[in-house]
């Protein structure tokens, strides 16, 4: 299964809503990822930016594993979503 973009933004858009409410952790992700409050509006719309938001979330088992039950969904979903967006794509070397 793979996901395509629009179902992929979706999944994005859930997960920076599961981060918003996630008081320790939206702190945690705006040091990290340099992005503001207003960020968090004004971007959420952005592609790019979702995909960063789910590359935080898959920084930690943990993470996954309580928005994918939140949201009820199977845990590998997260990443098929991030391969979807910008900058997800699979880096071959060879």
């Amino acid at each position: 299964m793979s996901y395509e973009r629009d179902s992929a933004e979706t999944l994005g858009l859930q997960a920076l809503a599961w981060l918003v409410g996630q008081e320790g952790l939206i702190g945690v992700f705006l040091g990290a990822s340099g992005a503001s409050e207003s960020d968090l509006r004004d971007r959420a719309g952005d592609a790019e930016f979702l995909g960063s938001v789910l590359d935080f979330i898959l920084m930690d088992d943990e993470w996954v594993v309580s928005f994918c039950d939140s949201q009820q969904i199977p845990y590998d979903r997260v990443m098929m979503a991030r391969a979807a967006l910008p900058g997800g794509e699979q880096v071959h070397w060879t």
